[in-house]
């Protein structure tokens, strides 16, 4: 069982559709976070196009490699409606991915766990399976021992991430032509499935704050500090203006 979230330092949260600011609202939240006290940045995201331009690097095979990743994963997401488990390699790419989240959220709670202050873009979630930061495979779905065992494994590894309940959750919301307009190379269609997902992300039932993202910058940071300025009054930390 994890330690209780109240005998460790705040650990916030930043959800929200591709498009909606995550990584600006969670960089200045960072600097606006330090004057409380030590503070860490954690991406808890799947990073799929970061792996594949890693494999792309390799010598020789880099290039066919990250193309090939990336053609299974996209082809897994696409038959999602289907309780059918995926073959072997595209299970073994997802199984990867876990792998790499657990160890970013292993490191997370080290720097937790050493007194600091976390903000966290992105966060693992169970609400929705095989989507917005969920697991990619089910349980459930038809398929051979391998993959059912890489699943439950995957599912174990979502179970423990979950366990730790975020002291504050910042859900930015946009609306489709906005996530769009600020991510032209996103399948439009794809925007859209997230911005069904992400507003019933409940994550454990963490405080949720909801942010209007379609506001101008400086309004969604004041609030999104507003929000994160409570949470720590609240636990007693103190803005040092030095």
């Amino acid at each position: 069982m994890p330690e209780q979230s109240s005998k460790l330092p705040p650990l916030i949260a930043i959800i929200g559709c591709d498009g909606s600011g995550k990584s600006t609202v969670s960089d200045e939240l960072l600097a606006w976070v330090k004057g409380y006290g030590p503070v860490a940045a954690a991406h808890l995201g799947k990073q799929q196009g970061n792996m594949g331009r890693w494999f792309a690097g390799l010598p020789l095979v880099g290039g066919w490699f990250g193309r090939f990743i990336g053609r299974k994963a996209s082809t897994v997401h696409k038959s999602r409606g289907i309780n059918k488990a995926p073959d072997i390699l595209p299970a073994l790419v997802m199984h990867a991915f876990t792998l790499r989240r657990v160890r970013r959220f292993r490191r997370m709670m080290a720097l937790r766990n050493k007194g600091l202050i976390i903000i966290a873009d992105r966060y693992p979630q169970l609400d929705i399976p095989s989507a917005a930061d969920g697991p990619d495979m089910s349980v459930d779905a038809q398929g051979g021992r391998f993959v059912q065992w890489l699943a439950q494994r995957e599912q174990t590894a979502f179970e423990w991430m979950t366990s730790y309940t975020p002291d504050l959750v910042i859900r930015l919301n946009v609306d489709l032509d906005t996530a769009f307009a600020r991510k032209p190379d996103h399948s439009r269609e794809a925007l859209e499935r997230k911005l069904k997902i992400i507003p019933r992300l409940t994550l454990n039932g963490a405080p949720i704050v909801e942010i209007d993202a379609t506001q101008p910058l400086d309004v969604v940071v004041a609030t999104a500090k507003a929000a994160v300025t409570r949470t720590l009054t609240e636990r007693g930390y103190q803005r040092s203006e030095s």
